[in-house]
């Protein structure tokens, strides 16, 4: 697109000031902030940087949730040139001090006291921070560090400013030319340092604009920006198509609050990873459990006819006049009503991506009336590589390419992009830009898959994550880890898995149970537990464990690509993975080598003859005190199944 972020704001303030553009939920109220409104904002604030010092080409560090002031100032902050850098909320000191000294950031935009505290505990690391500023005053008021003000000041300070300038805004808005650099998003850094990934105002804007026009988005929308503002989805969903669009976006209150802004706003386009999707269901099935044996009946009944005939009717195939009838009186009667507590009573496309979602999960959404598809893309793709189109949604793959993007695969069988939405480079990174990026172009996505004979993209795995199984058996087998993750995760009783099996002579694996699934089935059957640690090693958990372990082995079995991936013997960690001990990504992907390398006993334990292993872990609270938690694992046998006789 021939234009920028801070431009298109401005065309829909010229074309439709008085249009709601974004709304916030305050106090149990929301709040509407119309374009004419966004425009005004992002001229104080961008007056008052300039103001600070920021210059075009810097980089400046913005923190919070998803906000009007944080999209007012990413969008000031490129009307000046600059490049703004979103950091994960939760990411703990420590974690920012890479990006910033990386970016070389000088200014920081922050939520609230929490963020304070961080840049602050981090500023002797960081010396090069000469202003950090906040939007919630609360706690604040006896700081007198340097250099730290709120944005009132800034706001303030911005108007004076452009009353006595008032062209200043506008010629700085016109300087910003579609492949000046438009964001910096750090990746999550499985293997190491994260890098920044660099994209133009043309490359976000261009797949923005692709994914609209593949699903006929407008003005019309309603989204729920709820996501960390820090992940290129979040700003593809609520930034880029929403200045594409001219969407509302709606911020929830609270993270806490979420799942009722969602039934407030009933948002048209929705988007979620498959963790959001199982959780919602695993809240129906709960409340069902505890419902009447007559409602359950019904739920039942009305399922399973959806399960029959709702997909059809989603993939627009015709029904016939007893089913017609029964869906209908079943939509009346079941689906409508849990469309509307689940909040998608409006929604007209919703997408999932990041994982795998499980073929049951992806059913039961679209068979009650809810067009759930998934994406393909990455922070280097910026996002939008594949999507499937209406009529065409399947579990088992992640769509077609869309408008401007081809693909092709390597002989290795990793996927290589070439599209407008690739990224510039990682900054000052030229060996790893050149390590993904060909010369002529291609971009290297590091994962494994293939086009069907519809055309339709299937992931296997990472590329580096694929490999075999060596010795016994199935020696020479191929191992897929997240592939086999994935089918343990469809389960709601199951929240993390790490699945180990390459050059070794068995797949082996950790499991995180969920703690609400399992301990809503540990209630119902008056079995007590003390906690986490307690519940996750008791005998009936590790049967029900055993149980979904075992009907994995029976999906791989039936599978001759992935038959030798079947998991022989597994053990429930004795806490959940986290993220702030390093063992997550903060967008919750597994660290499998940290794992490997933290948990190496229990990893030795697996491949042996033990039953059980004591294990005494560090934990990291929210406050930043550190722990200890211990516990004797036990390590169960799983039950797994000949190929052919599983095939027949």
């Amino acid at each position: 697109m021939q234009t920028t972020f801070p431009k298109l704001m401005l065309t829909h303030a010229a074309q439709r000031p008085l249009a709601a553009a974004m709304r916030e939920k305050e106090y149990g109220i929301w709040q509407a902030h119309t374009w004419a409104d966004m425009a005004t904002q992002v001229q104080r604030i961008a007056c008052g940087l300039h103001l600070l010092g920021l210059q075009r080409g810097q980089h400046m560090v913005v923190i919070g949730a998803n906000r009007p002031w944080l999209y007012a100032s990413m969008l000031a902050v490129q009307a000046l040139g600059a490049i703004p850098v979103p950091l994960y909320q939760d990411a703990v000191g420590g974690e920012c001090v890479f990006p910033i000294n990386n970016a070389e950031v000088q200014l920081a935009m922050v939520e609230d006291q929490e963020q304070v505290d961080k840049l602050l505990e981090i500023r002797p690391q960081c010396p090069q921070i000469t202003h950090i500023v906040y939007t919630d005053p609360r706690g604040l008021r006896n700081y007198a560090e340097p250099g730290l003000q709120s944005l009132a000041l800034v706001i303030e300070s911005g108007a004076a400013y452009a009353a006595k300038h008032k062209d200043f805004f506008q010629a700085e808005v016109d300087k910003g030319q579609p492949d000046d650099v438009a964001a910096m998003f750090f990746t999550s850094g499985t293997t190491g340092n994260p890098k920044g990934v660099v994209h133009s105002h043309r490359s976000l804007l261009d797949r923005a604009q692709a994914g609209a026009e593949f699903d006929k988005l407008s003005s019309a929308e309603e989204v729920l920006a709820y996501l960390p503002p820090a992940w290129v989805g979040q700003n593809i969903f609520s930034y880029g198509q929403w200045l594409c669009c001219g969407y509302v976006v709606n911020c929830p209150e609270d993270a806490s609050t979420v799942t009722i802004d969602l039934r407030e706003v009933g948002p048209t386009y929705y988007f979620a990873p498959p963790r959001v999707f199982e959780g919602m269901l695993t809240s129906v099935m709960i409340r069902m459990e505890d419902a009447s044996s007559l409602k359950r009946g019904l739920f039942k009944y009305f399922m399973d006819l959806a399960k029959r005939v709702g997909t059809q009717r989603m993939d627009g195939k015709s029904l016939g006049l007893v089913d017609s009838l029964l869906y209908k009186l079943g939509d009346l009667s079941m689906y409508g009503p849990l469309r509307n507590t689940l909040g998608f009573s409006r929604v007209r496309v919703a997408y999932t991506a990041g994982e795998a979602i499980g073929p049951d999960l992806f059913t039961f959404y679209r068979s009650i009336g809810i067009n759930l598809k998934q994406l393909y893309g990455s922070t280097e793709t910026a996002v939008f590589v594949c999507l499937q189109p209406d009529h065409e949604a399947r579990a088992d793959t992640v769509g077609v390419p869309i408008r401007g993007v081809e693909i092709k695969l390597a002989d290795n069988g990793e996927i290589l992009v070439k599209s407008a939405g690739l990224l510039k480079e990682y900054y000052k990174n030229p060996k790893a830009t050149a390590e993904v990026l060909t010369a002529d172009g291609w971009y290297h996505t590091s994962d494994a898959g293939f086009l069907d004979s519809h055309g339709h993209l299937k992931i296997i795995d990472r590329v580096k994550d694929v490999g075999r199984i060596k010795g016994g058996a199935n020696d020479g087998a191929m191992f897929a880890p997240k592939y086999v993750e994935n089918k343990l995760k469809f389960f709601p009783f199951i929240k993390e898995a790490v699945a180990y099996g390459d050059g070794r002579e068995r797949v082996c694996v950790m499991v995180n149970i969920d703690m609400e699934a399992a301990g809503n089935w540990a209630e119902r059957r008056n079995l007590p537990y003390a906690g986490y640690t307690d519940l996750a090693q008791k005998p009936e958990v590790y049967a029900l464990i055993k149980d979904c372990v075992e009907q994995v082995n029976a999906d791989l079995a039936a599978d001759k690509l992935l038959a030798g991936s079947q998991i022989s013997r597994f053990l429930v960690l004795h806490k959940e993975l986290d993220a702030d001990d390093g063992e997550l990504t903060r967008t919750n992907k597994v660290r499998r080598g940290f794992i490997a390398d933290r948990y190496q006993p229990l990893v030795d334990a697996l491949y042996t003859d033990k039953t059980e292993q004591f294990i005494e872990t560090v934990v990291k609270f929210e406050d930043g005190r550190t722990g200890q938690v211990s516990a004797t694992l036990k390590i169960s046998d799983a039950k797994t199944f000949d190929p052919v006789q599983a095939a027949a």
